[in-house]
């Protein structure tokens, strides 16, 4: 994806995106030289990134089959960045047909790409936002012709938090979409820390901010379950990403503190389901 001529409308090749990015980590052909260049530079800084943000997409898949298997029919995923292997709705609805996706992302690529892939799907959409203005993505045509709002659903949260500066106050914008949704509703989040590792989280930061369209505010444990007031956190609670719940003890890595992310799960305040 080189060519002037496969660049949609509202992007500017120059500068690295962050849903382009991503795909470029996981090994993805929807990105463009920027991109690629900008994630060298991060492989500089951390040589495993690659690693991470697999680890990171692994969280998802996990928690999405945790989710269906709580009984949860319908997913927001904010920011959800370029389809890959393991979207949300492939993994939901390969347990349970039937249950609807809304994917969100204001990236045109992230979007076209989505609007492409779900065409013949007609429990899982797309809209094209920014996530934050939770009314703007509550009140859309999309949502609301997919989902129940008298009925609990998930919103995740992959990854994207961290792209919010303090000024535009994540844990408001947080809390707007809890609010919006009904309760015993659930969310699922995974945000960077510079709890253990300052120095690489400074540095990716600066890198972001230099190259990228978003900046990285890597926040303290402290700060990010802050982001969970309002939710009751399941097992085991916030963790580094590899540790949420790992398929096998094969997949714990020797220092998951190097895996600078966390990652939890929580529910809104009815009451937990037995046995999560």
């Amino acid at each position: 994806m080189t060519g002037r001529k496969d660049v949609p409308t509202g992007v500017d090749p120059a500068k690295a995106s962050v849903a382009r990015m991503y795909d470029a980590m996981l090994g993805g052909e929807n990105n463009f030289a920027i991109d690629r260049e900008a994630v060298a530079a991060f492989t500089g800084i951390d040589p495993q990134v690659r690693a991470l943000a697999r680890a990171n997409r692994a969280f998802l898949g996990r928690a999405v089959r945790f989710l269906v298997d709580a009984g949860v029919r319908q997913f927001i995923d904010l920011g959800s960045g370029i389809p890959t292997q393991g979207n949300v709705h492939e993994v939901a609805q390969a347990i349970a047909p039937g249950t609807r996706v809304i994917y969100v992302d204001n990236d045109p690529v992230a979007v076209a790409h989505s609007v492409s892939l779900l065409a013949d799907n007609p429990d899982a959409d797309i809209v094209s936002a920014d996530i934050r203005r939770p009314a703007d993505v509550l009140d859309s045509p999309q949502v609301r012709g997919l989902i129940d709002f008298d009925q609990p659903v998930a919103l995740l949260m992959i990854t994207i938090l961290h792209f919010i500066t303090a000024d535009e106050d994540p844990a408001g914008l947080v809390a707007a979409y809890r609010d919006g949704l009904p309760t015993g509703s659930w969310l699922a989040l995974s945000h960077a820390t510079d709890q253990d590792r300052p120095g690489t989280a400074a540095a990716v930061g600066q890198l972001y901010r230099s190259k990228a369209t978003s900046p990285v505010t890597a926040r303290s444990y402290e700060q990010i379950s802050g982001l969970f007031t309002g939710y009751e956190l399941v097992d085991p609670g916030l963790v580094y990403v590899p540790l949420w719940r790992p398929d096998s003890e094969d997949e714990v890595p020797d220092k998951p503190e190097e895996f600078w992310v966390y990652a939890g799960v929580g529910r809104t305040d009815r009451g937990l389901p037995p046995g999560v």
